[in-house]
C-alpha cells in the first residue's frame, strides 16, 4: 500500500524538496498548497492519509488555523513543519493534536521517521499481528509492512538496502549469509567494493545502537537471534 501525503508549504523550493523526498521514500504526493483556502479545498478533494503542514504561511491564515478547521470534520494525521519555537504558538498547535513536529531545516531521515510514526500510530494493531518477528536486543520486525521497531515501539527508519539486508538476515534465522549471496541479492549481481557492504552494516549498527548484526571476516554475516 502506498500512503498519500499532502504538503502545505508556501516556500515553493522547500515544498518541492519535501515532495521529492516523500516520493523517494515510496509514498504518493496527494497535492500541494501554499495557503489556507487552497489547502482546505484540496485536502477535502484528495483525502490524503497524512498532511505535512507548515505553521507559518505568508499572506494567509496559518497552519494552525488549517488544522483547527480540519479537526471539525476529521482526525487526519498532521505533522507540523516549523521554524518557530515560540511557546505560545506551540501551545496553540498542541491543541490540534498533531503526530509530531519537524523543525526546519530537517533531514530526510527525520522526515522519514516522523512519517513512519504517523502511520504506525494510525494502525496500532500492526504490533499485535502474527507477522511480528523478534530479532533480539528489544527489536522486532513486522514482515508484512516491512517496519522495524525498537524496544519502545518506535519505528526505526531504514534505507532500502538496509531493509533488504535485514530481511535477508532474518530469513536466514541466525545462520551465516555469505557475502557473495548478499552481493547478488542487494546489488543484483553487480560488482561492489568491500567498503560498500562494510558501510551498509556500519549504518545498520549505528541505527540499532547495538551489534544485532555480526560480521564474520572474509565470509559473511548473520543476525544475532
Amino acid at each position: 500500500m502506498s500512503y498519500s501525503i499532502f504538503i502545505v508549504e508556501d516556500e515553493i523550493i522547500v515544498a518541492l524538496e519535501i515532495k521529492s523526498s516523500i516520493l523517494k521514500l515510496g509514498y504518493t504526493c496527494a497535492g500541494m498548497a501554499t495557503n489556507y483556502t487552497d489547502a482546505l479545498l484540496q485536502i477535502e478533494k484528495t483525502q490524503p492519509d497524512l498532511v505535512l503542514l507548515d505553521i507559518t504561511l505568508k499572506q494567509s491564515k496559518n497552519g494552525i488555523a488549517i488544522a483547527n478547521e480540519l479537526r471539525k470534520t476529521s482526525h487526519i494525521p498532521i505533522i507540523y513543519l516549523t521554524s518557530v519555537t515560540d511557546g505560545k504558538i506551540m501551545q496553540k498547535a498542541i491543541v490540534t493534536d498533531p503526530i509530531s513536529y519537524l523543525v526546519k531545516p530537517f533531514r530526510r531521515e527525520e522526515l522519514q521517521s516522523s512519517i513512519m510514526l504517523a502511520f504506525y500510530k494510525q494502525t496500532p494493531s500492526v504490533k499485535l499481528g502474527t507477522n511480528l518477528c523478534d530479532v533480539g536486543q528489544g527489536f522486532c520486525y513486522d514482515k508484512q509492512d516491512n517496519l522495524l521497531f525498537d524496544a519502545s515501539d518506535n519505528p526505526v527508519p531504514l534505507s532500502p538496502k538496509e531493509r533488504l539486508l535485514l530481511e535477508m538476515l532474518i530469513q536466514s534465522k541466525g545462520n551465516i549469509v555469505p557475502f557473495s549471496e548478499i552481493e547478488a541479492f542487494l546489488w543484483n549481481g553487480e560488482a561492489m567494493s568491500s567498503s560498500s557492504l562494510r558501510t551498509l552494516i556500519y549504518r545498520l549498527h549505528k541505527k540499532l545502537g547495538c551489534k544485532l548484526v555480526e560480521t564474520i571476516p572474509t565470509f559473511g554475516c548473520k543476525i544475532m537471534l
